[in-house]
């Protein structure tokens, strides 16, 4: 299941930015309100089919139009992306799959950084799509976004998967590249050092909370306002989550990289 490289590449070279601003003593860059990457790709506007199914019955009426939201930049987009919902959620198979085409990249790269495994992510993203499905008629414009609450799901089946046991946590990194390209200027050589497998294996040592934050806002390209609704959080929490989860990265570098 692939994902588009350059996008990974972009938010792993933000990331270690970050950190490497520490390292080499340089006082870290204030948290901005924006994407740390870019706007979320749109993807093959395809029907699904194969299988999603519908909800059983009749859509029921809603009255939290007036609600709706999304966190695209165009308004076309915003509004092609809160009909589909309004569709999907009323027993509509075409429409929810055409919702499927566009979040289950997102869905699937936040899973794979969190879990490092990618069957893993590939199940947990299938779950994460049926259980939506199946949800549909009971979702509310409450704040949050669609892709919001795909990640909520997401996120909450990775972390019941790690507290029952089923598997440890895998740290392969066969997955990815190496990265290893240095800058000009003071901080080339410690940049140099800090590869993707390095900085990867630092990033699942974090509480989860931190993590989940740092591979929303860089790895995914989420905005605060998108992170913090999906993780229950106010604004000024995730700016603080961002800065403690860099800080604490920092500190998970290898010794020589620190000196």
């Amino acid at each position: 299941m692939p994902w588009d490289g350059a996008d990974v590449a972009r938010g792993l070279d933000a990331l270690r930015a970050e950190v490497v601003r520490l390292l080499a003593g340089t006082p870290a860059l204030a948290v901005a309100d924006g994407p740390q990457v870019g706007p979320h790709l749109l993807l093959t506007e395809a029907l699904a089919g194969g299988g999603l199914g519908t909800p059983d019955g009749p859509g029921p009426a809603y009255d939290d139009g007036a609600l709706a939201t999304s966190s695209e930049e165009s308004e076309a987009d915003r509004t092609r992306l809160i009909a589909l919902v309004e569709l999907a959620r009323g027993g509509d198979a075409d429409a929810f799959g055409l919702l499927y085409d566009h979040y289950q990249g997102s869905v699937y790269r936040f899973l794979f950084y969190r879990t490092r495994s990618v069957a893993l992510a590939e199940d947990l993203t299938s779950e994460t799509f049926f259980r939506a499905l199946r949800s549909m008629q009971n979702f509310r414009w409450q704040g949050k976004d669609f892709g919001a609450w795909l990640m909520t799901i997401a996120r909450n089946l990775a972390t019941d998967h790690f507290k029952a046991g089923r598997t440890r946590l895998e740290m392969t990194t066969e997955d990815m590249g190496q990265h290893d390209d240095a800058t000009e200027g003071p901080e080339s050589a410690v940049l140099a050092g800090l590869t993707n497998e390095i900085l990867l294996k630092a990033l699942t040592e974090l509480p989860d909370e931190q993590r989940d934050c740092l591979v929303m806002r860089f790895l995914q390209g989420m905005s605060i306002a998108e992170t913090a609704a999906v993780l229950g959080r106010s604004d000024g929490a995730v700016k603080q989550l961002q800065l403690r989860g860099v800080r604490n990265l920092a500190k998970l570098m290898p010794e020589g990289l620190r000196d």
